[in-house]
């Protein structure tokens, strides 16, 4: 059976993800352990909050290098929300803090004039074939809560983008490292069908 481990940080709605890949008859289990990151077959980094605790959690928890070893190795790897963020080499949020640096850009907040967080609704645009898009089309919906966003050094690492009041990459990605911005247990079907996709890549 293949091993799916959500890792927990301490920064994170864990147990959410956890139901959502249930509901697409997928176990994925939920750990702090160092020793069960490096023994899974593929991973799990969600996020909510600020970029600094996260990533000083990971840290502090010594996590941040069984990551970085398990995505050197090819093992698959979904960040959400936080956690797509965490896997660029730094963000500005609440001061210039380093990544994993997994991803190359950064994490820059949305420019005055937007209304932030940007919460709710949105659509998502692919720009290019992925496995994580299967059944996903232009224009459908998923659920976002956030003010900063990813600012690409590599635009073929964009999987799909969105628009508030300027496009911004929801979905990145490249060889075994993939991370949506939006969160897929709020995202109704187009969040579920998203997992269910990272679900059968592992599996294949």
């Amino acid at each position: 059976m293949t091993k799916i481990i959500i890792i927990d940080y301490g920064v994170g709605n864990f147990r959410n993800v956890q139901k959502a890949f249930e509901l697409v008859g997928a176990a994925a289990e939920i750990s702090d352990s160092a020793t069960a990151v490096m023994a899974a077959d593929a991973l799990v980094l969600p996020g909510v909050g600020a970029f600094r605790d996260a990533i000083n959690n990971l840290r502090a928890r010594q996590l941040d290098k069984p990551v970085l070893a398990s995505a050197r190795a090819g093992k698959p790897l979904l960040g959400i929300c936080v956690g797509l963020q965490l896997l660029f080499k730094e963000s500005e949020e609440m001061g210039q803090h380093v990544g994993l640096g997994i991803l190359s850009g950064k994490i820059m907040r949305f420019p005055q004039g937007l209304t932030v967080p940007h919460m709710g609704w949105n659509q998502i645009e692919p720009m290019r074939d992925h496995p994580l898009l299967k059944q996903i089309e232009s224009g459908d919906f998923a659920y976002f809560a956030h003010s900063y966003h990813a600012v690409m050094t590599n635009p073929s690492d964009i999987i799909a983008q969105t628009n508030y009041g300027q496009l911004f990459p929801s979905i990145v990605g490249r060889d075994n490292i993939s991370a949506i911005q939006f969160h897929p247990e709020k995202s109704q079907q187009v969040g579920l069908q998203i997992l269910k996709n990272f679900v059968e890549a592992v599996r294949n």
